[in-house]
């Protein structure tokens, strides 16, 4: 049975000591036995990622990066890297967000290339992919998921993806307020596990997470996370305060 995974998205939010308290709240006041059975992590600002490897190395509550870029290092002024990730303690790292796709010209073609790199340093990367409100107006989700899906997981191996996680967000219910329903979200989830099956083999299909990240909050979580496809979430705006995100991830049980 998969696990669920709860990971907060803190975007482009919160000061060093703003970090440093909201990270304290949360591990203080989190049920260390809910993490026994969900995981959680969190990804802030590259700023806060060795405060928040210090306050919870000793905790089962994981950090995350935000982006990287596709190469281990050099001359690439103002970037980071997978290798500089899992140096302050990082085991996942998000790519091809849809506000990276839109602001900073993302490509499924990058995109691929950012998991084969956190593949090979040992980072999990959760690959985000989802469709426009015009591209599902016009009744085209389903084949630009599966375009998404299968470029950016391009040359993977089967051996590999089974650490990799698919984040599913609808672009149009990303910070808007709006969220798709239980029943449409869980149906992209079971496309996308279908997908993967296509692409890579039966564990695959049983063992990869697929979040679901279109402006889940404590309101809505419960009926979401008990939906059969949906593993869990990638939580924005309600992962920067620490009563709404711990809510969620009691929900996840």
């Amino acid at each position: 049975m998969r696990r669920k995974l709860i990971a907060g998205n803190w975007k482009m939010n919160k000061t060093l000591s703003e970090a440093h308290e909201l990270l304290l709240s949360i591990s203080n006041n989190i049920n260390s036995d809910i993490l026994k059975n969900v995981d959680v992590l969190v990804c802030p600002p590259f700023i806060s990622l060795s405060i928040a490897n210090f306050i919870l190395k000793d905790s089962l509550i994981n950090i995350g990066g935000q982006n990287i870029y596709q190469e281990n290092e050099g001359a690439y002024t103002g970037e980071i890297s997978a290798k500089l990730l899992t140096s302050v303690g990082c085991k996942y790292v998000i790519v091809g967000h849809s506000e990276r796709r839109q602001y900073f010209f993302e490509t499924n073609e990058t995109v691929n290339l950012k998991v084969k790199r956190a593949l090979e340093n040992n980072l999990k990367p959760i690959v985000c992919v989802g469709e426009t409100l015009k591209q599902r107006e016009e009744e085209k989700h389903f084949k630009i998921i599966k375009e998404q899906v299968s470029s950016c997981l391009k040359e993977i191996n089967s051996d590999d993806i089974i650490n990799v996680v698919i984040a599913y967000e609808p672009v149009w219910a990303i910070g808007t307020g709006k969220t798709a329903s239980p029943e449409q979200a869980n149906e992209m989830h079971i496309y996308i596990r279908n997908v993967i099956g296509n692409l890579f083999n039966k564990s695959a299909v049983e063992k990869i997470i697929i979040l679901y990240g279109g402006s889940m909050n404590d309101k809505n979580a419960k009926v979401l996370l008990h939906m059969s496809d949906i593993d869990g979430g990638l939580i924005g705006g309600a992962s920067l305060k620490s009563e709404s995100f711990i809510n969620i991830i009691n929900s996840a049980l």
